[in-house]
């Protein structure tokens, strides 16, 4: 497989949000499973103000993603 800027900076995005997931005392696997179940479900909202949930410091997130 070849490197490339495009899968550096990706990789590098991914690494970004668990650390700041960690630095917020979530589990990384549990937020990124919820994450990834949840946003599908808002992709057609007009609105994009329930991002605001999903960071890793929203007091909105579910327990399970908490340590």
């Amino acid at each position: 497989m070849g490197h490339t800027i495009t899968g550096a900076r990706s990789s590098a995005i991914i690494y970004s949000i668990v650390e700041t997931a960690k630095a917020n005392h979530l589990k990384p696997y549990d937020y990124f499973k919820y994450l990834l179940t949840e946003i599908p479900n808002h992709l057609e909202d007009p609105d994009r103000s329930f991002c605001e949930d999903f960071l890793p410091w929203s007091p909105n997130l579910p327990t399970e993603c908490r340590k």
